[in-house]
């Protein structure tokens, strides 16, 4: 009986004009939204190899270690072909050098303030908005649209179990939802290889459970409709109370809880963090140069009251000395304030971490938050995207300190020895080999690793919970209206 419930069901959603509506616009908008993903991605990956040339030639044509300074590129990932997430939000590069932070900057949105108006339309966003209100359109008169019709006090006087029914008409709207979206998603994949997109084991594991995700998602939407059309006697009214449910579910709650948390926890400003560190850099410059100073003044005490030929003498006989010690002075200073920087900016990372945490917590009240949380963990456009590069590209700048200071030092020993067997060792030092260009083939690439996929879906085990929680809510509320419903 039940099969022959839910073939009924299915024949009446394929024939009706609402699964024709459904099924042509997300063939059109999935279809679509992939297509474009695609090729931005494909741009985005040919700047990135193109930046990153530019960079390598110039590293090549450097002419000494000394204040050498480089970039390194947030690579593309194909899962933003599916979810952008904040990844057109986010900075592309960072500049790799000793006295400047690691930051990324240059984000597509600053650069194309067009498309930060109206976003992307990807994979989630579709799902997210457009199918799940497709899940209400659906469901809104599932149960009391029988009844207006007299269907289902017909079908009730036989003997048909009234649970039966109800899933029954579950099971039928989520096979009319199911079809529309896996047959353009199929023919999405398509386009993957058609235009040889670079998917890893991993990505395809991530898109799988997103497009599995997606589904669980739709299915709360049509389990909502079955309990609030159980709830009500008319179908206008069932719609009416569904559609405000959807634009507080999918549209308000989310931005409420994130404004919330704004005014809850306090974050400093950019302007604040910047001004911060830009005083305590004038600080210790001024310490610095006070302690250069006095550091002068003792090497010269030996010299003073000397006549001024051998004060000069004495001068020349201790002027590389005095450069080394104030060197080390500098570079105590420059590693004293990356120290203070990094504790900043560490400072500002826990203040942002609470302050999500916070929004997150109160946006998971809406499944529509929850689903988008995980597609982004999925994704890998997370929030945390930030500081996941910008750690990598933090312990990247160590080694590549630490490359140039020991190529420096060996190329100031060489400069000396050759100056030592140089007749004029002045004119070598202003117009030695800084002329020619330096060896650089065996410095440190910057290769930033992916998340993991076990990552990934950790990360999104809560917010799965959340939404088959509410889905089995959703149901077994419906299943307890429907079973008291008076169908006269």
């Amino acid at each position: 009986m039940l099969q022959l419930l839910i073939e009924k069901e299915l024949k009446a959603i394929l024939q009706s004009p609402k699964f024709i509506a459904t099924f042509g616009v997300c063939s059109i908008l999935i279809m679509l939204s992939i297509f474009i993903g695609v090729r931005e991605y494909r741009a985005s990956l040919a700047q990135y190899e193109i930046a990153t040339s530019l960079v390598d030639q110039k590293v090549a044509e450097a002419t000494s270690f000394r204040n050498m300074q480089t970039k390194v590129y947030r690579e593309p990932d194909p899962m933003q072909i599916f979810m952008s997430g904040v990844n057109y939000d986010v900075g592309r590069l960072s500049q790799i050098q000793s006295k400047q932070d690691v930051k990324l900057e240059q984000s597509a949105y600053s650069e194309d303030p067009l498309f930060a108006v109206f976003r992307y339309i990807d994979f989630a966003f579709i799902v997210q908005v457009v199918l799940s209100l497709f899940a209400i359109v659906f469901t809104y008169d599932a149960i009391n649209g029988e009844r207006e019709s007299g269907t289902l006090k017909l079908v009730l006087s036989n003997a048909v179990p009234r649970a039966k029914y109800l899933i029954a008409k579950m099971t039928g709207a989520w096979l009319g939802l199911t079809i529309p979206l896996l047959i353009p998603i199929l023919l999405g994949l398509l386009l993957l290889f058609l235009f040889k997109v670079p998917m890893t084991g991993s990505d395809w594991l991530k898109l799988t459970t997103l497009i599995g995700v997606s589904i669980l998602y739709f299915t709360f939407f049509i389990a909502l409709g079955l309990l609030v059309s159980s709830l009500t006697r008319t179908s206008s009214v069932s719609f009416l109370l569904l559609l405000v449910a959807w634009i507080t579910l999918v549209l308000i709650v989310p931005r409420g809880a994130t404004m919330a948390a704004g005014q809850l926890v306090n974050v400093p400003t950019v302007a604040e963090i910047e001004s911060q560190k830009d005083r305590y850099r004038t600080d210790m410059q001024q310490d610095t140069d006070e302690q250069r100073h006095n550091l002068w003044e003792q090497v010269m005490a030996p010299a003073e009251g000397l006549p001024r030929e051998e004060r000069r003498a004495f001068y020349q006989a201790n002027r590389s000395a005095f450069r080394e010690l104030a060197e080390d002075l500098q570079t105590a200073m420059e590693e004293e304030i990356a120290e203070h920087n990094r504790q900043v900016n560490e400072g500002l990372r826990n203040a942002k971490s609470e302050q999500e945490r916070l929004a997150f917590l109160l946006s998971r009240f809406s499944p529509a938050s929850a689903y988008k949380l995980t597609a982004m963990n999925l994704g890998g456009t997370n929030t945390s995207i930030k500081k996941r590069y910008e750690d990598q590209m933090f312990a990247y700048r160590e080694t590549y300190n630490s490359y140039v200071a020991k190529k420096s030092q060996q190329e100031k020993k060489a400069r000396q020895e050759a100056a030592q067997k140089s007749r004029n060792s002045r004119m070598f030092r202003m117009t030695g080999s800084g002329n020619e260009a330096v060896d650089a083939n065996d410095m440190p690439k910057f290769i930033a690793s992916r998340e993991p996929v076990g990552t990934a879906i950790k990360a999104s085990i809560l917010d799965f919970g959340l939404l088959s929680v509410f889905t089995v809510l959703a149901f077994a509320g419906a299943f307890l209206a429907f079973v008291r419903y008076d169908v006269r």
